[in-house]
């Protein structure tokens, strides 16, 4: 029995701010909140909700005989929980049924797996724990950022404990070799291999609203007319797409999700076919032989290299520069700082650098919310230069980091009483400003015409008065004498 395996991977990126160099020192917030919730939103209404309500249909009218399998990045789940918490309760319905499978992946949906193994490892393991938190499953196959794989990369995956890895079926990697069978990691045959059919994913995911294209249009039967030309021997079709390729890539208007409806009725009526999540396949199949991938592949672009992420200086001095900061993000402790770094190691920052045009790129450059990769690059790296001045404050490793330290901690002292100064000063002004009117108010009304005399002249009259006086005294005691 042959089995279709239907794999779709989700994520969103959360989107960095226009961050200026004046910024740096001033601004530690580096995220576009308002981008982010927005084409959280629109991706939810019009392609996440709407295929999570078409699979429990076809669940509904198929039972377990349809089955699925998602990849979705952590920080796609956390934008779940802060702005689609309907989305993320979507995909907890669907992972009642039991038809579904979900795979484990980096948090960040990042490179790490190039650059260290200890915390790709890490990322993978809290990308574990966040599944079972949501979903109360304990993913087996492991699927890395955009199909990223090499016999190392698949090496470090088989010692974290899982049995299957996903990568993509490069003709370069696969020569005359067909990916429609199951392989073995070269360096531990242990972990298996699945390897996408990027023909029949492609002309879903890229081909399927294409007028233009020779096959269009495409529908669920013809589909399937193209799965029974596989050569019988072949045990597997891997369908691995974008989630988003129903509804946001292809918009409904195209028919995109009448043919997801369509699709397993015309599997179960024309062909031999059955639907397998990854745990299963890899379960149910042997290896035909390893694979041997001594440098690392992806499914972007045609060369299915790496190149859309790190083929260009600005794109590598990114990378490079990010993970130099490891061992001192291991030691610090404060939770904004981690959720920073891992917010800032998602792939995409990199390929908003890329100086690359091809169809996958067209695909990301929807949401690309730079004018050039020249403009993501220094937004980038200012961001990570604030980054850096936070790190050292945390984690000082020398003299002159703990001296900036110091002197950062004085200025920021000295600003807090500036402040406080200020507010003094106000305080104290407005104070005075209210005394004044009051002795203003108190102030007796002159009536008109009458004149006030000098305070000369009063002082003089005072002065006769007091004489006068004492005159009358001295009078009446010397005629008391005289008596």
């Amino acid at each position: 029995m042959r089995t279709i395996c239907l794999y779709f991977q989700i994520h969103q990126p959360f989107r960095l701010k226009r961050y200026r160099f004046f910024n740096i020192g001033n601004d530690h917030y580096y995220y576009d909140d308002y981008m982010n919730e927005s084409i959280m939103r629109k991706v939810a209404d019009r392609s996440y909700l709407i295929a999570n309500k078409v699979l429990r249909q076809i669940i509904k009218e198929y039972g377990c005989q349809f089955k699925v399998a998602f990849s979705i990045s952590g920080i796609a789940l956390d934008q779940f929980e802060m702005y689609a918490p309907d989305v993320l309760e979507s995909f907890q319905k669907l992972a009642k049924t039991g038809c579904v499978e979900f795979l484990a992946e980096t948090y960040s949906h990042s490179l790490v797996a190039l650059k260290d193994k200890n915390e790709f490892a890490r990322q993978v393991e809290e990308h574990r724990q966040k599944i079972k938190l949501y979903f109360d499953y304990e993913p087996t196959v492991f699927r890395n950022t955009e199909l990223v794989y090499s016999d190392n990369i698949g090496a470090d995956v088989a010692e974290m404990g899982f049995s299957a890895i996903l990568t993509e079926g490069a003709k370069h990697v696969l020569g005359w070799k067909s990916p429609n069978y199951m392989y073995c990691n070269a360096i531990n045959p242990r972990l298996k291999v699945l390897l996408r059919n990027f023909r029949l994913s492609d002309d879903i995911a890229f081909r399927f609203s294409n007028q233009a294209w020779s096959e269009f249009p495409l529908t669920a039967d013809k589909f399937v007319t193209w799965l029974n030309k596989l050569d019988k021997k072949e045990e597997t079709a891997n369908i691995f797409i974008d989630y988003e390729t129903f509804g946001e890539h292809q918009w409904l208007e195209s028919g995109i999700f009448d043919f997801l409806k369509a699709l397993p009725g015309a599997v179960f009526r024309n062909s031999k076919f059955t639907f397998g999540t990854p745990s299963e396949i890899a379960q149910n199949l042997q290896p035909i032989s390893s694979i041997s991938v001594p440098y690392p592949i992806s499914w972007a672009d045609e060369e299915r290299d790496l190149t859309a992420w790190l083929g260009n200086d600005l794109q590598r001095d990114a990378f490079n520069r990010l993970y130099s900061l490891t061992d001192k993000v291991n030691r610090c402790v404060d939770p904004r700082m981690k959720k920073d770094w891992k917010y800032l190691q998602s792939s995409d920052h990199l390929y908003y650098m890329s100086t690359k045009f091809f169809s996958d790129g067209e695909i990301h450059a929807y949401f690309n919310p730079y004018e050039s990769p020249y403009d993501a690059y220094i937004n980038y790296m200012n961001i990570l230069s604030d980054f850096c001045i936070r790190l050292n404050a945390q984690v000082p490793e020398s003299s002159t980091d703990q001296e900036i330290v110091n002197l950062s901690k004085i200025i920021e002292d000295k600003e807090v009483l500036i402040r406080k100064y200020e507010h003094e000063l106000k305080r104290l002004r407005s104070s005075k400003t209210k005394i004044a009117l009051v002795k203003k108010t108190r102030t007796p009304v002159k009536k008109t015409g009458q004149q006030t005399q000098p305070k000369k002249s009063m002082d003089n009259k005072i002065s006769h008065k007091v004489k006068a006086t004492g005159k009358a005294i001295k009078k009446s005691s010397n005629a008391r004498k005289k008596t």
